[in-house]
Parts: C-alpha cells; structure tokens; sequence
C-alpha cells in the first residue's frame, strides 16, 4: 500500500513538473475568436479565429462552422460566410444594401485651401474635436449609404450628403450603427449630429430615421440629451434601443427602451444595473441581454409585457465565475454566447435555457491549456474605510504553495467607470502575471459597473479620494496573508489605473517597492487642455480649471493632482506611453518621466510612437511584456 501511494505521489509529481506556465510568447500565440452568426438554416454557427504572427507583426486570420448541438469545425473561406450568415445590411425585401464610406465634407487641410500649394502640410482648425482616439481630423466624415442590391454596378446614395457628422461613430462605430426598418422603406442610424468644439463636449448621440421614398430624415430621440444606441426591431417591428439619460456622462446607467405603440418604454427602469448588450428573443416575449454584477458579466432576461402596469424586472440567467461576452444569437431552446474567464481568452459556447446547462462549442485554444499549470482565482471580501463590502479578486501563481512567500501585484483598473470582471486582455493579463510568480490583488473599488449605479458614480469628482483608501484597503488586508511578502509591494495600471499609481506614489507611506504607469492622468489641469472628449472631464473632474468657484473642479486641479504629491515621491517607477493617444496625451508621461529623473528616482520611459490608448501591434506587444517583468524583476 506504502508503495502504491509513493508511485501516486511521484506521478503527480512528474505530471506538475511537466506542466509548462503561461509565458508571454505562450500568451501571444493563442487564437482569438469572434462570432459571425449563426448559419441562415439554424444549424451552424460561422466564427473566425485571428492569430497573432509576432514574426510578420500582425494576425492571419481564418474562418470556420461548427454545429450548433457541438462537434468538429470545419474551416471555409472569408467569402463563403456571406452566403452562410443572413446579411443585417440587405434589406428585408432584398432589394437594397447598406454600407458606409469616409466623405470629404469640410476644408481642413492647407491644400483644401490653397490649391496652388499642395504640398503644404497644414491643417486649420476653427473648433474642436481637430483630432480623436488616434486619428486627426482631415475633413473627412463616416457616411451611410445605400444602393439597389446589384452587385458592383449599384451607385450608392449617400443619405448623409454634405453633412459633417459620423455615422458608424468614431471611433469604434461599426455596422451597428445603421439598420434597415422591418419594411425596407427606411434607414435607422445613430449619430452626434453635433460639429466642432459642441462635439467634444457632448454625448447626445440619436435615432435617426432616414425614407428611402421621400428622402427625408427625422430624429427618432431627440428628447433625451445622452447617448441613444445600437438600435434593433423586435420581431413584431418595435423600434429597441440602448439609452443614457444624461448629456456628457458616458458611464450613466443603460438601459433599454423599446418604442411601443407610440410610448418609449424603459424595460430597465426598476433595475440597479447598466445593459452591455442585448438580443430579442424569436417570439418577441424576452429581451435577452448581458451586464456587469459582482465582479462578473452575465446574460439577463427582461419580459416585454408590453403597456402592461405590471413592473419590469430582469432576472439573472447565468452565474458563475467568468464573463458572457457578445449575444451570438438564438436557436431553439440554446443561446449562443461568446464566454471567457480570467485562464481562458474568448471561446464560443452555448447554454440551453430549460435545461440550465453550458456546452463549449470551440476549443480552440484547448490543446494550449491542457499543457499549462494555471493560476487559481479567489473571490474576497474586504470591508472599505467607510463600511461597505468591496470585491477583491486575488490571483494566486500556478503551484501555490501557501507556506512560500511571493511578490505581490495591486492592480488598479482604468475606465474610471469600468467594471473589473472576468476578462481576458492580451496585455493586463492576470493569468499571465500570476504565471511570472506574482500576486495580483484586483480590487472591485468605487467607479465599477456590477454593484449598483451609486457604486459607480461615486469615483465622478472624486478621483482621488474614497477610491485610494479603496485601492489601501484591498492591499493592506490581503497582506496580512502569510504568503505576501509585505517587502515585496508593487502597483500597477493603465489610463485612470495609471493616474492611480501616479497619485498613490506620492501617498502610500512606504507600501510599494516600485510602480508601473501606463497611459496615466499625470496632471489633471493639462490632461483637461489636451484630451479630445471634453465631456469626459467636464463630467468627472466637474468642470474647468479657470472655474474658480467651482468646489469640485478646483478639488480635481488640486487636491486630487498627482503633479501636487511629486515632492513626496521616493519609488522606482515605469512609464509607458503611446504616441498616438489623444485620449491621455503624450505630455502626460512626459511630465511624469521628467520629475522622476530630475528628483533622481530610478525611471524608465516605455515610448511607442504609433500606438494609441491600446498597444495592438504584436511586436510592440511583445516588447511591452518584457519590459513590464523585466521591470518588476529590477524593481521587486
């Protein structure tokens, strides 16, 4: 018996030891998968799957189905899925096809100007919005059109002629942003039909609703001054949308509305909770949709009784740890949902309603994993300064040995209104860090979609208050845990992350041995003259900096301003930035990177000049992961 449990152990033993841990080469091979649909006859689901090359520097991409009820893919070419997938661009009647192209609507551009001088490469500006995203404005503007569905001889008709606004919206519109009316006599599609510096400063985006007879468009939402988006028909043609209420806030609470019999019903309404997606279900009794509760995402339902007193109140459908991503679609008693949790990046599955059970439909990353020794995600608990209970995912290394103790990570969250659930990023990836030999504390804090809407709001003109002693609270109480080597504290983050480490270095009294900042608010009074959605500051920091009056805003210009704790600074420090962000610009880094060196703190600048917010280019991705560990192995 003895030696039965002694070859047992052994064997263990040498299966762990053969495990490999994820690694950033590792992590920079896996496929990532995105649904097309599903087929037009119900039986196959058609997805493509893109595959970073780090040799060539960007992702080969191919396409495959693979039955509803689960089973092999078969792998078919990018034209065939047009045949396979019902197209949302051709009208219902078959007669029409929608599309969209960039139009030259306004002189910006020196030539544009001054013909004779077509080499000049100035640009003039009379108002804002000059540039956004990653992309300066050169006088060109999204546009949707449409054209008798002929193939390549149909002469598209632009439904947007002359004007300078955008549809799909920039910059991350797409054909979600139009849609044919159930009769095919009209265009539904969203806009900000707003110019200039008015454009930066406003989030009302609206229905429009454009007849292909007349030629003639009308606002469907004028009435509400935030964002209307991602319109749809229910199947009984009730004109479905996604709405915030107020102008200028982008993270207000989303709700669905659905427009019945003349009444703008909002199905949300009684609910604490914001809508990420949503998809009706075929006989038009259910909305299905998906949100962010508890530190996860998962698929919702809400019933459509119509003009009903009855009170709409969604019930959850799902739960466990991990994210329900994009609503593929509906077929029979099965929902087919895109899901990933915190090990495993996107993979598509279906969950059958009755029956309350998941079915993984693609593994494409299995044979991957299978050879991994992964990292164990823990759900904590920890009470905040001010009474309430806060959410702390702890990521433990692959092999945790609670007797060893390990460096440990406090990840600090962009957004700021963003939920912390159960991603999968190719760059903050906590599998990964864990895998390094790390701990990753990943608080819930104030600012974060899942525990209610006054949880969320809280962080707006408070940027630096309740949420830092969130982001102390959360690592000084996973450090009482004999496996954290107190010595051994790093924080990190992006975008409002990387203003929180920036601000927390000047106010952590000696917890943290080193930070890493990437794409961070420095200085709020310049990120205010720099950013190119105005609304956003307006909104967060509560006003301008020159409004002396104005409490909250003169708070966020000085109390809650990094650049003020600088003198306080005594921490190695990594700054990361891309060149192309107008988000948070160059200057932020650059005056963060400059008081580190001038006040002879250890620093070093990570500079990527074609990358945005985001770094998307797999050798750049590349870099950056082995400048992120290479630091910490410096620095911790």
């Amino acid at each position: 018996m003895k030696k039965f449990l002694l070859l047992i152990i052994i064997t263990m033993s040498i299966t762990t030891s053969a495990q490999q841990i994820l690694s950033p080469e590792a992590l920079w091979k896996l496929g990532r998968v995105s649904a097309i649909g599903i087929s037009k006859d119900g039986k196959s689901i058609v997805y493509k799957v893109a595959t970073p090359s780090v040799e060539e520097n960007k992702s080969n991409s191919k396409f495959y189905t693979i039955p509803v009820t689960g089973g092999n893919a078969v792998e078919i070419q990018e034209n065939d899925t047009k045949d396979l997938v019902i197209d949302k661009n051709i009208s219902p009647d078959g007669k029409y096809i929608l599309s969209s192209q960039e139009v030259k609507t306004e002189n910006v551009l020196g030539k544009d100007f001054y013909p004779e001088l077509d080499k000049s490469e100035a640009q003039i500006y009379d108002g804002l919005d000059y540039r956004h995203w990653d992309t300066w404005n050169n006088g060109t503007h999204n546009h949707v059109f449409y054209a008798i569905n002929k193939g390549s001889k149909a002469t598209p008709i632009d439904i947007m002629k002359g004007e300078p606004f955008d549809s799909p919206q920039k910059p991350f519109g797409g054909d979600e942003d139009y849609i044919w009316s159930l009769n095919s006599k009209s265009i539904i599609y969203v806009c900000k039909k707003k110019f200039g510096t008015a454009y930066a400063t406003s989030t009302n985006t609206d229905l429009y609703e454009f007849d292909i007879e007349t030629k003639t468009t009308k606002n469907l939402t004028e009435n509400n001054p935030g964002y209307d988006t991602n319109p749809a028909f229910s199947p009984s043609g009730d004109l479905t949308w996604l709405q915030m209420k107020r102008d200028g806030y982008e993270a207000d609470k989303n709700d669905i509305i659905v427009r019945f019999k003349g009444m703008d019903i909002n199905l949300t309404a009684n609910w604490d909770g914001s809508v990420e997606s949503f998809k009706w279900s075929p006989d038009g009794e259910k909305i299905y949709f998906t949100a962010a509760i508890d530190g996860t995402i998962q698929l919702f339902e809400v019933d459509f009784l119509g003009l009903s007193k009855m009170a709409m109140i969604p019930k959850q459908v799902t739960s466990g740890d991990f994210d329900v991503h994009a609503i593929v679609g509906i077929s029979g008693d099965n929902i087919i949902v895109s899901r990933t949790d915190m090990n495993h990046a996107d993979e598509i599955y279906s969950y059958n309603l009755k029956k309350k059970i998941w079915l993984q439909l693609t593994k494409t990353n299995d044979e991957t994993y299978s050879k991994l020794a992964l990292p164990k995600f823990e759900r904590r608990y920890v009470t905040t300064t001010d009474g309430k209970k806060m959410l702390v995912w702890v990521i433990l290394p692959p092999n945790f040995d609670k007797t060893k103790k390990y460096p440990t990570l406090l990840y600090c969250q962009g957004g700021p209104q963003s939920p912390l659930t159960q991603f999968y990023s190719f760059r903050w990836n906590f599998s990964l860090m864990a895998s390094q030999g790390y701990v990753v504390v990943a608080p819930n804090r104030r600012g974060m979609y899942g525990h209610g809407q006054a949880w969320n709001e809280q962080i707006s003109k408070d940027w630096g208050g309740q949420v830092m002693d969130d982001y102390l609270s959360a690592i000084d109480d996973v450090s009482v845990e004999s496996y954290v080597d107190k010595s051994r504290l790093g924080c990190i983050g992006a975008s409002y992350g990387g203003y929180s480490v920036y601000y927390l270095a000047g106010i952590h009294n000696n917890r943290f041995k080193t930070f890493i900042s990437h794409d961070g608010v420095f200085n709020t009074q310049s990120m205010f003259g720099t950013t190119e959605e105005v609304f956003f500051n307006n909104w967060d920091f509560g006003g301008a900096y020159w409004e002396k009056d104005n409490v909250a805003a003169q708070k966020a210009y000085n109390q809650f301003n990094p650049i003020n704790f600088v003198d306080k600074w005594n921490t190695p420090i990594l700054i990361i930035q891309g060149g192309k962000d107008y988000r948070v610009c160059i200057g932020q880094a650059q005056e963060a990177f400059q008081a580190a060196q001038l006040r002879g703190i250890k620093s070093r600048f990570l500079y990527f000049p074609e990358e945005n917010h985001w770094v998307l280019k797999p050798q750049n991705g590349m870099v950056w992961q082995r400048e992120f560990y290479k630091w910490l192995k410096e620095t911790l």
